[in-house]
């Protein structure tokens, strides 16, 4: 079937898509965006599906200065809770190997037309959005959670989150190390039923 002659199409933006990867954010080294080219990759990447334009999420940027406090943070709060050495140092290790994150804050808004599920939802968009606008920027970018971000005293420890918020997504942003080896791709046979009339 042929494109769609009212919306042309964009070779370069399809090729970067059908090729796109996460890079590995524990191999990146030095230099991570500064305030203002992350700005604009953050600018791009907010141009996600938001029905009702309720912005259902925020930001908080972990500059390099602030990874190790909050990698202080992510390893007492392991240690509050009885966790091993091994979660203990799980918990603090992507902060202290990390240079830049952004973490995407899901905030559902009340609203009676637009459910908490598509709010969720576009929170999870961001994320992705975060991921490819960095990379096509040229920097590695690795979408990461860890178990910490999940437990509601290390988010309100650390990003202020109200306990109607939770972390969908921290972005690690950085330079990566070099190219990276393409992992198996999903059996789309598999996974796609055709609805047919």
């Amino acid at each position: 079937m042929p494109a769609n002659p009212q919306a042309p199409a964009n070779p370069q933006a399809f090729a970067f898509l059908a090729a796109r990867q996460s890079a590995v954010a524990k191999l990146f080294k030095g230099p991570v965006p500064d305030r203002a080219a992350l700005r604009e990759i953050l600018t791009a990447a907010t141009r996600v599906p938001d029905h009702g334009k309720l912005e259902p999420w925020r930001l908080a940027v972990i500059e390099p200065a602030a990874m190790p406090r909050i990698a202080d943070l992510a390893e007492a709060h392991a240690k509050s809770i009885g966790a091993d050495a091994e979660k203990t140092a799980k918990a603090r290790g992507q902060f202290d190997r990390g240079g830049l994150a952004v973490v995407v804050i899901s905030s559902p808004k009340a609203s009676d037309k637009v459910p908490l599920s598509e709010q969720i939802l576009s929170a999870g968009a961001l994320c992705l959005s975060v991921v490819n606008a960095a990379s096509a920027k040229g920097w590695g970018a690795n979408w990461l959670s860890g178990w910490p971000s999940h437990e509601a005293a290390f988010v309100s420890a650390a990003f202020d989150c109200t306990p109607t918020e939770t972390v969908a997504g921290i972005i690690h942003i950085g330079t990566p190390a070099g190219a990276m080896p393409d992992r198996p791709r999903p059996d789309l046979d598999r996974l796609i039923s055709w609805i047919a009339p």
